[in-house]
């Protein structure tokens, strides 16, 4: 085994040096080498190297310097979500507690995109037969996904308090796995989807350590001053992890041939305008008239001859994810039925928000900031217009 190592190496050196003789003016980027160790710049000839280093036994090769090596990029190199986390934690941009609590949610993402997949083979689908705090029907997967969430959640030992769409109140997790942070999530978003194998989605929020119950956070906080983490996981063609720290928006894809979320697009730009809209227009007859007008004047071609286009999934995951990708605006208004809205404050609106802004958008109820809202109770609702910031101010301006 030594000698053929030995013949491998020896073979290999033919391919490193060259001739001496056809050396005249080494390039800058030319460097010399002594043993397996050593490299130095060559000498201007081959003369002065004889002279310095003993003989004709000294051979130069070109070799690329160490910054353009590091510039070149191996068709096979991949960055994982685990190994984009250590990366934020090394630089410092969060801390290892944080890490963790990450890397528990994406593991629940994964256990839950293989149940959707798996819905109609495992008997998941349909109604479970109860009805959740929201007065909600709960389907199977709504109470799986939900005890999936929370387990990884506790077990990370990381989180102090959960918050559920399924769960009445907050849960304190127990003092022997209990840490520090205040995750919210939605489970899975668009349930109502799931039995017709369309686009459905899990919404999560990490807010900053608080002793105290999170609706009770203080009068004068806001989701806004206390979001630390936003993201969502949506469960369609491709099972996509879309993530802020803060510092951008960054997309996974899961990989099923790792088993791990690969990154896929990194500081994600909303445009800043688009020609689509998203909103239940069954609920048209039962909205304002202000709100009514904007509608209108969205499916008036006018001078350009091209109305907006109308795309509505009904998965608040799938159409934002749309959305941020393409432009445009998704809502979801107060109506004679809903006097607040439909959608969650704390882990619906203010995380998609967090993430729509941190992406060059906006996030508004109609007349504010969504993550200046104060929240006053844990399951608070709130209307919601979110996408590409000319299209909110033009809402903005209608509803004024």
């Amino acid at each position: 085994m030594v000698v053929q190592a030995a013949a491998i190496i020896t073979s290999s050196s033919h391919l490193l040096f060259s001739s001496s003789r056809s050396l005249s003016r080494p390039s800058p980027s030319q460097l010399c080498v002594f043993d397996s160790k050593a490299l130095v710049p060559c000498p201007s000839s081959t003369n002065t190297s004889k002279k310095k280093h003993g003989g004709g036994g000294l051979k130069c090769m070109a070799v690329s310097t160490a910054s353009e090596a590091k510039t070149k990029k191996s068709k096979f190199e991949i960055q994982t979500l685990t190994g984009w986390l250590l990366k934020q934690e090394q630089t410092g941009v969060i801390d290892a507690e944080l890490t963790i609590v990450i890397s528990s949610i994406s593991m629940a993402c994964k256990q839950i995109a293989s149940l959707v997949q798996r819905a109609s083979i495992s008997n998941l689908t349909g109604v479970q037969g109860a009805v959740n705090i929201q007065g909600e029907d709960q389907k199977k997967l709504d109470v799986v996904s939900n005890e999936v969430f929370s387990s990884c959640l506790r077990s990370s030992g990381r989180t102090g308090i959960i918050a559920s769409e399924e769960e009445d109140v907050p849960v304190a997790v127990e003092e022997s796995y209990s840490g520090n942070y205040i995750v919210v999530f939605d489970p899975l978003d668009g349930s109502s989807n799931i039995d017709a194998a369309v686009s459905t989605g899990s919404i999560f929020g990490i807010y900053s350590p608080n002793d105290e119950c999170l609706a009770d956070i203080g009068d004068d906080s806001t989701p806004g001053s206390n979001l630390l983490v936003a993201g969502y996981c949506m469960y369609s063609s491709s099972v996509i992890f879309v993530l802020t720290i803060g510092k951008g928006v960054f997309s996974f894809s899961l990989d099923p041939m790792y088993g791990e979320f690969v990154l896929t697009q990194e500081n994600i730009q909303i445009p800043k305008a688009g020609k689509i809209y998203s909103f239940n227009e069954g609920n048209y007859q039962l909205w304002d008239d202000k709100l009514k007008k904007y509608i209108d004047d969205l499916k008036d071609p006018g001078s350009s001859g091209k109305p907006y286009s109308a795309r509505y999934i009904g998965s608040l995951v799938g159409d934002f994810h749309r959305t941020l990708l393409y432009g445009g605006i998704y809502g979801y208004p107060r109506d004679k039925k809903s006097k607040n809205g439909k959608l969650r404050l704390l882990y619906e609106c203010a995380p998609m928000s967090f993430i729509v802004e941190q992406a060059g958008g906006k996030g508004s109820d109609g007349h504010h900031r969504v993550l200046d809202i104060t929240p006053t109770e844990i399951h608070q609702r709130a209307p919601i217009f979110i996408g590409s910031p000319d299209e909110v101010d033009k809402l903005q301006q209608y509803l004024a």
